[in-house]
C-alpha cells in the first residue's frame, strides 16, 4: 500500500496489510545522515500517516547498514549556515517538528527499529519513538564531544530524560560507542535481538500495539509525557479529566466499559492473559 504516500527519495514509506507503516530513512551511502531532504520529507510523511486510517503503527528504520549516523554536517549545518538566516531557521524548525514535537506526541504508536549505526542527532529520532528494538550488533554513540561540540538540538534533554545520570554523562563526556546489547541494558532500547530476527521481532511488537484500542493508546502516551512534568496533585486531576475525555471520544467502549463487561459480565477476558476484545 504505497499509493498517494509522500516520500520516495530520502524517505521510503510502505504500509503493509497488518496496518504497519514501515518508514525507512533512505540515504544508505551516507549512513542515512539527516539532511534537509530527510527533514522535509519526514514532516510530510508524518502528516500523511496521521491521517491515513490504514496505518495503525509506525516503524522507523534506516536503509543499508545504518539507522542514522546523525545530522549531515555539510548539508544540515555548513551549507545552511552560509545561506539566508530565514532558510536555516525554517530547516531547524522543521527538524524539531518531526524529531520532537511531532514524534513524541504522534497520535499513533511509534517504534524505532535500529538496524545499525545510531549516532548523535539520530538519538532524538530513537528517543522520540515510543518503543525501540535494536539489532544486538547495532552501534550507538554520542560522538559530539569528539567534534568539539555538544549534543544539541534537543538530544541532551532526551538523553537526560531517558537514562540515569551516571550513564548519560558517561556517554556524553567520553563519546564511547556501544552495541545493542548494552543499549538494552541501560534502557535505551526495549529489546535487542540478533540481526536476522530484528524485522520479525519488531513486527511482533507492532502487531501487539495494532491490536490495542487506538484512542486509549493515544491517551496513554499523551498522558505519560504531560504527567512527567506535573505535580502529583495536578497529575491526579489531569488523569481524571483524561479518563472522562476517553468516555466521550472512544467509540469502542471508552473508560474501560468493554473490558469491564467482558471481565465482570461475559467472563471472556482475564487481565494479564491478553487484551480485551475490541468491539468497535
Amino acid at each position: 500500500m504505497t499509493d498517494n504516500l509522500p516520500g520516495g527519495t530520502n524517505v521510503l514509506v510502505r504500509i503493509d496489510d497488518d496496518g504497519i507503516a514501515w518508514v525507512t530513512l533512505n540515504r544508505p551511502d551516507k549512513r542515512n545522515a539527516i539532511n534537509p531532504g530527510i527533514v522535509f520529507e519526514m514532516v510530510e510523511v508524518l502528516d500523511a500517516l496521521e491521517e491515513n486510517d490504514q496505518a495503525r503503527v509506525v516503524v522507523i528504520t534506516g536503509a543499508g547498514e545504518a539507522f542514522s549516523a546523525g545530522q549531515d554536517l555539510k548539508e544540515y549545518f555548513r551549507e545552511p549556515d552560509a545561506g539566508p538566516a530565514i532558510a536555516r531557521e525554517r530547516l531547524h524548525r522543521a527538524n524539531a517538528a518531526w524529531q520532537w514535537k511531532r514524534m513524541m506526541f504522534f497520535p499513533k504508536p511509534t517504534i524505532a527499529m535500529v538496524n545499525g549505526w545510531c549516532f548523535g542527532g539520530a538519538w532524538q529520532v530513537l528517543l522520540g519513538c515510543d518503543l525501540a528494538v535494536a539489532s544486538e550488533d547495532a552501534k550507538f554513540g554520542l560522538s559530539e564531544i569528539n567534534w568539539g561540540i555538544i549534543p544539541a538540538g534537543i538530544v541532551t534533554k532526551s538523553v537526560a530524560m531517558a537514562l540515569a545520570q551516571r550513564t548519560a554523562l558517561y556517554y556524553i563526556l567520553t563519546g564511547e560507542p556501544f552495541d545493542g546489547r548494552r543499549a538494552e541494558q541501560i534502557g535505551l532500547v526495549n529489546i535487542a535481538v540478533p540481526a536476522d530476527e530484528l524485522v520479525e521481532r519488531t513486527r511482533k511488537l507492532a502487531l501487539t500495539l495494532a491490536e490495542r484500542n487506538p484512542v486509549i493508546l493515544r491517551s496513554c502516551k499523551t498522558a505519560y509525557h504531560h504527567c512527567r512534568d506535573m505535580s502529583w496533585d495536578a497529575a491526579y486531576d489531569y488523569l481524571a479529566a483524561k479518563s472522562d475525555q476517553n468516555k466521550v471520544r472512544d467509540t469502542e467502549g471508552g473508560g474501560g466499559a468493554a473490558g469491564m463487561k467482558q471481565f465482570l459480565d461475559d467472563k471472556t477476558y482475564r487481565p494479564g492473559l491478553g487484551a480485551y476484545k475490541r468491539e468497535g
